[in-house]
């Protein structure tokens, strides 16, 4: 009796651990892809603080002169205005690829 149990802990055990590996090989696209979309966000956001930087200083001004909240809505107008250049230039290269270029 005593040499069942051990044997049913036994594999217990490694139909848990065997288990975990599945569970874990599947949630690793899930995690790379976390990883890009923070590593895509991070980009753009330094992009939008530089195009940020540049417009304040067409107008000699610097990050001192407005409040965290004012420079927070800058920068995600900043933001918009990349992500909807990306998308311009994302679409007119698909078009382009298809030889639809008459719709661009």
């Amino acid at each position: 009796m005593n040499i069942k149990n051990r044997i049913k802990e036994n594999s217990s055990k490694l139909i848990n651990i065997a288990s975990e590996n599945v569970t874990k090989a599947f949630d690793y696209p899930a995690i790379k892809s976390k990883e890009l979309k923070d590593g895509i966000k991070n980009k753009i956001r330094e992009k939008a603080i530089l195009s940020t930087k540049a417009r304040l200083a067409e107008h000699h001004k610097t990050f001192d002169d407005y409040t965290d909240e004012e420079l927070e809505i800058i920068i995600s107008d900043e933001e918009i205005k990349i992500k909807d250049d990306l998308k311009t230039k994302s679409l007119v290269g698909a078009l382009a690829i298809l030889g639809l270029d008459f719709l661009v």
